[in-house]
């Protein structure tokens, strides 16, 4: 009955009874407030066997009224416990009507909802001052066990159609008036986004696949696309890769070097000056990376709240959803705590009302399949690792398969050449339709791009390049320009970071 301070804990026992009163004067007042409360919101131990009563009451679809409580309190035994009758047939002479029984209630819930904080708050406190527990899991703890009371007691109310049709208007007119004719975010390919629309706000796409088909390679270069091309504010959370690694990856995709130079350093002077002018795109690039290892789906959520708020984030990237754990819960298996997590990310999408594409593993039965089982090595939903809830959640549910790497051959079974085939099986679309996208895969730059582009790009081969390094004879021309050298450059010989005395780089 009493906190810590010797205060006694926030009740209203008045209320509780006139609340218990009104449900069983009015025919109606129980279907108001079932969605507000429940028997553990009441303070008294008697008011909560009584409202156990008229809950059974209402889901059994029967009258409530001060005969008919007294009854089901008999049959599960706790009349004697409530006082009797005469209790009962009290609680009914003190309230005059049930008008304002959803007020009450109200009152009533959040009385409850102080409890359960005061409660939590001392469980934490008692903790912090012992020693022998980590300062780090009693914060996931914290964070888990107040995430679970928010759900518990925040609803939503309903919303009347009118204003919802406005806002489908207001989208349908902006998607007129775009050139590229989308409603939603451009991912840079344009098949997809064809069938997409683009990527939708408040939608949860998973994308799916087996080791080394490329996954992260796909969700860089998209957020290539849409960073530097598009400057739509992107916020990668990568568990697996450390952001330098990230950033390795990048440029090789941006400046079109191999990953394995990028990491030796041993490039060509053509290769250095390329490197030097294609960076540049990526200073200043709307991009936010997070290498947390670990990350719990609390964490995730304090983070991308204020990414939108402090950088205006209109896309999230969760590099994978398998390496996410929900710290300070309770689970009984893998499988509920992967389900909630995936649930708990739809919520997030929802509620920030942005797209978030999370990565997800296959399971090994894509491996163990022949080649004559109606599709081969192509994943489908039943794939999805350690939960099916993922494919329930999802808005879209996309599988990355490069039949290159399975068949180790140039050309398929009816002799189609597939070298760098990519396709893209969007297998479930809650919106729209589902469909095979082909993409081109380059493997030496870890890098998809639109299957119609061709493969030469004037851009990444210039004859000749206006150099940072042309100081002396260093292949130098008399126009300023320098002829391109096969010999590479052994690492750490081409220093262009400035020094101390040096003046500022040029980007």
């Amino acid at each position: 009955m009493y906190d810590t301070g010797g205060r006694i804990m926030p009740q209203d026992k008045e209320v509780e009874e006139a609340v218990l009163g009104a449900l069983m004067l009015e025919k109606d007042a129980y279907t108001t407030v079932c969605d507000i409360l429940k028997p553990e919101c009441f303070y008294e131990p008697r008011n909560q066997r009584i409202y156990e009563a008229i809950q059974s009451l209402g889901a059994s679809q029967k009258p409530i009224d001060m005969l008919t409580v007294v009854e089901q309190l008999r049959l599960n035994g706790t009349l004697a416990e409530v006082g009797g009758p005469v209790v009962i047939s009290e609680l009914t002479s003190r309230v005059a009507s049930g008008a304002h029984v959803e007020f009450h209630a109200r009152i009533v819930a959040q009385k409850y909802l102080a409890r359960e904080l005061i409660s939590f708050a001392a469980g934490i406190e008692g903790k912090a001052f012992d020693e022998s527990n980590d300062v780090d899991d009693l914060l996931q703890e914290a964070e888990g066990r107040l995430f679970e009371i928010s759900q518990r007691n925040v609803k939503k109310d309903v919303t009347q159609v009118d204003p919802v049709i406005s806002d489908a208007i207001k989208q349908i007119q902006a998607a007129a008036n775009r050139e590229s004719g989308l409603s939603g975010l451009e991912s840079g390919y344009h098949d997809l986004d064809n069938l997409t629309s683009g990527w939708q706000n408040s939608d949860l796409i998973i994308i799916a696949a087996r080791p080394a088909m490329g996954k992260t390679a796909f969700v860089l270069s998209m957020a290539k696309n849409m960073a530097v091309n598009y400057n739509i504010p992107v916020a990668i959370f990568s568990l697996e890769m450390s952001n330098l690694q990230l950033i390795n990856r990048l440029i090789s995709n941006v400046c079109e070097i191999e990953s394995s130079l990028i990491k030796s350093g041993k490039l060509s002077r053509l290769q250095w000056d390329q490197l030097m002018t294609r960076i540049k795109h990526l200073y200043g690039a709307p991009l936010f990376i997070d290498d947390t290892p670990s990350l719990s789906i609390f964490e995730l959520r304090t983070k991308a709240r204020r990414l939108v708020r402090e950088h205006n984030v209109k896309f999230i990237i969760i590099d994978y959803l398998q390496l996410m754990n929900a710290s300070g819960m309770h689970f009984g298996s893998r499988e509920q705590e992967v389900s909630m997590i995936s649930r708990s990310l739809k919520q997030l999408a929802k509620e920030l009302n942005i797209p978030i594409v999370a990565l997800s593993q296959l399971n090994r039965s894509v491996e163990s399949r022949q080649s004559g089982d109606g599709g081969s090595k192509r994943p489908q939903l039943s794939d999805l690792r350690e939960s099916g809830a993922i494919e329930q959640d999802a808005d879209i549910v996309c599988f990355i398969h490069r039949p290159e790497y399975y068949t180790k051959s140039d050309v398929d079974a009816e002799g189609h050449d597939i070298r760098g085939l990519a396709e893209f099986i969007v297998a479930k679309h809650r919106s729209g339709s589902v469909d095979t996208i082909k993409m081109r895969f380059k493997g030496r730059l870890a890098r998809f791009e639109n299957w119609s582009e061709n493969d030469f790009d004037p851009d990444a081969a210039p004859v000749t390049v206006e150099s940072s390094f042309n100081t002396g004879s260093f292949g130098q021309t008399p126009t300023g320009t320098f002829t391109a050298s096969p010999t590479p450059l052994s690492g750490g010989t081409a220093d262009f970071l400035s020094g101390p005395s040096d003046a500022p780089a040029p980007f």
